[in-house]
């Protein structure tokens, strides 16, 4: 596969083949930086994350590991393969128990993941309000949370959508401020208050 190169002659990062990148180049190409995903064939790199999308994710997967769920698995920022060429990382993932299968995995197949949740950053508002949830729908996850700041105290707000699997799209069925308590997909009640995440 070819190279970049800089002035010096440095390799940069491998020159994307014809036809874009594929699931395995994901997993096999040398020096990726961490959290690289496949969106459409193209990788694509994060940027330092600030410190509400951290400790948001934080609150989240601390909250829905102390619910009840039985036979499912609370996952932070693991790649979900959805087809060949596309195999975003949710920033929080519930996936059936049964598909961990031990601490060298990397990544978990569209079919196990019963929800996946992005919490907004800036740089990627595009992706987590669009492209990520779109091909989330079209490849059959049942659940999305979609996780925000709003207001002038920047409090964090969750939406909750459930897929219609007749247009394979998400359906806005909640709206929360303080609490996230719902009974879908599982009974979860979480405080998401801006106290919530001073305590940690």
């Amino acid at each position: 596969m070819e190279e970049f190169m800089d002035g010096s002659g440095a390799a940069l990062r491998p020159a994307p083949p014809p036809g874009g990148y594929t699931v395995n180049d994901l997993f096999t190409l040398p020096d990726l930086p961490p959290h690289a995903e496949l969106i459409d064939g193209s990788l694509v790199f994060r940027n330092p994350q600030q410190e509400f999308h951290s400790v948001m994710v934080d609150l989240l997967v601390a909250g829905l590991r102390g619910t009840q769920l039985p036979g499912l698995s609370v996952e932070r920022q693991m790649t979900v393969v959805l087809d060949g060429r596309n195999a975003p990382e949710p920033d929080v993932s519930i996936v059936r128990a049964e598909a961990v299968t031990g601490l060298d995995q990397t990544s978990f197949q569209v079919a196990d993941v019963l929800l996946a949740v992005e919490v907004v950053s800036p740089e990627s508002e595009a992706r987590d309000k669009g492209t990520k949830p779109q091909k989330y729908a079209a490849a059959g996850i049942p659940h999305f949370w979609l996780v925000e700041v709003a207001g002038a105290d920047k409090h964090p707000v969750v939406r909750v959508y459930e897929l219609d699997p007749l247009t394979k799209s998400y359906a806005l069925t909640g709206i929360h401020h303080d609490r996230l308590k719902t009974g879908v997909p599982f009974t979860v009640d979480v405080d998401i208050t801006l106290d919530a995440l001073d305590a940690l």
